[in-house]
């Protein structure tokens, strides 16, 4: 049997680690005068406190002399600001934005018209909400390879929901493990979208759907609540505290790895001693304590990339979206 490509997104962490002196002469050697983060929506998202918590514990910290400014810039699920960046805002570089795995699948399927990765540079994540497959707390399904199992042998019989539109991330962090544990034709896998993860449990409760698919920060209340029981995580390893009873899908032999990453792009035309200057102050930032303590009060997993490793993270992401997309017809 011709093992199945894996679609474990796949970094390597600590590749990019530099001496706390080079970051140090890094960091001195360009800072910006006027730092701003373009949130591409509104106020009070992800993408906002991505901007904010950053810029804040960066000026806490020093690692930037003033504070940052913050432009929400809603459209285009962060198409408007993209555009922005690559068009008009090429060669600024005091000037970050944040970026997500959405922002990975909408590149990937296309949602950004006349639009790629390569028109940015990509700085680095700060941290990741992995995402999850559970069943009910009363399910006979006893592990992840099961429930995968039981859709290879006929996907019309078992409905995974989760709280994103069809081809959305949710439905696709099902679809990475099924074709990591050797299904092809994920065409056939049926899911059924709602209106968040809360109504996504409510039917999985009511018995309308088998399994459900989420992030670990929306699935640990309902764990909590007795209402699920997490059959899988899809990270590289165990999560540390709260979430370290949850079993990886990797310990199953199942290779996927599904990380809503938070990070941020710049401009292409950024300098590369304002790009390291970046890379440098987030790097150091993310191993502070204090960031460890915001990541922890905002559900944040560790995913410890920047420069070339981030960069190469967020292009194998945006090419297995576009595969899975192609197979299930979001895109030709």
């Amino acid at each position: 049997m011709t093992k199945a490509k894996s679609l474990t997104l796949k970094p390597t962490l600590g590749a990019t680690l530099i001496g706390a002196a080079t970051f140090a002469t890094m960091t001195l050697a360009y800072t910006p005068s006027s730092p701003e983060c373009i949130a591409p929506a509104n106020a009070g998202g992800g993408w906002d406190f991505t901007c904010r918590a950053v810029g804040k514990s960066l000026e806490d910290q020093g690692l930037i002399d003033t504070p940052m400014a913050v432009e929400n810039m809603p459209g285009g699920g962060g198409g408007l600001a993209f555009g922005e960046v690559a068009a008009n805002r090429g060669s600024d570089s005091d000037l970050i934005v944040a970026a997500s795995s959405a922002t990975a699948t909408r590149l990937a399927q296309g949602a950004y018209p006349g639009h790629s990765m390569d028109q940015v540079r990509w700085l680095s994540a700060i941290g990741a909400d992995y995402g999850v497959i559970a069943v009910a707390a009363d399910s006979e399904i006893k592990n992840l390879p099961e429930l995968l199992d039981m859709i290879k042998a006929d996907p019309a019989a078992v409905k995974v929901g989760g709280g994103s539109s069809a081809g959305g991330w949710d439905h696709l962090k099902v679809l990475i493990a099924l074709f990591a544990h050797g299904m092809m034709d994920v065409a056939d896998v049926q899911y059924e979208a709602f209106d968040g993860g809360g109504e996504a449990v409510d039917q999985l409760l009511a018995g309308e759907v088998i399994a459900f698919t989420g992030d670990v920060s929306e699935a640990k209340r309902f764990v909590d609540q007795g209402d699920i029981r997490v059959l899988a995580i899809l990270s590289h390893e165990r999560l540390p505290g709260e979430f370290a009873d949850f079993p990886t899908a990797k310990e199953q032999g199942v290779d996927a790895v599904g990380a809503n990453w938070r990070g941020f792009y710049a401009p292409a035309g950024m300098s590369d001693e304002a790009y390291n200057a970046w890379v440098a102050k987030i790097s150091d930032m993310y191993a502070s304590d204090a960031w460890k303590e915001v990541m922890a009060a905002n559900g944040l997993a560790p995913l410890e990339l920047q420069g070339a490793d981030f960069e190469e993270f967020v292009a194998e992401s945006v090419d297995q979206i576009q595969t899975i997309s192609q197979m299930i017809g979001i895109i030709d």
